[in-house]
């Protein structure tokens, strides 16, 4: 008795897009979004650690997103900002927080 193995095609669904250099140069700007669990006092922190911002400068990002949902943290080139919204994510849910940033365009 000889058995066979079926025939398997797989077609992948993923598409990939390369950015020009210039597009990953172009400043992006960091957006911070509030959440109802993350410490004003750990956000603070974070904000000065990770976007080098002064403590005044950071209770102020802090307070507009509290107040207003969100606020601009710094505007960067797209890899530097990528990489500290990385960092600053991974520490947070470190301590079990959802602080979330994301990037946009400055158009």
């Amino acid at each position: 008795m000889t058995t066979h193995d079926p025939e398997v095609t797989v077609t992948p669904t993923v598409t990939f897009v390369v950015a020009e250099r210039d597009d990953l140069e172009k400043p992006y700007r960091v957006i911070i979004e509030n959440d109802d669990v993350t410490p004003m006092d750990f956000v603070v922190v974070i904000l000065r650690i990770f976007f080098d911002l002064e403590f005044d400068r950071s209770m102020s990002i802090m307070l507009t997103a509290h107040h207003e949902g969100r606020a601009l943290v710094t505007i960067l080139p797209f890899a530097e900002a990528q990489e500290r919204i990385y960092n600053a994510h991974h520490t947070a849910r470190e301590e079990g927080y959802p602080l979330t940033f994301y990037l946009e365009p400055d158009v």
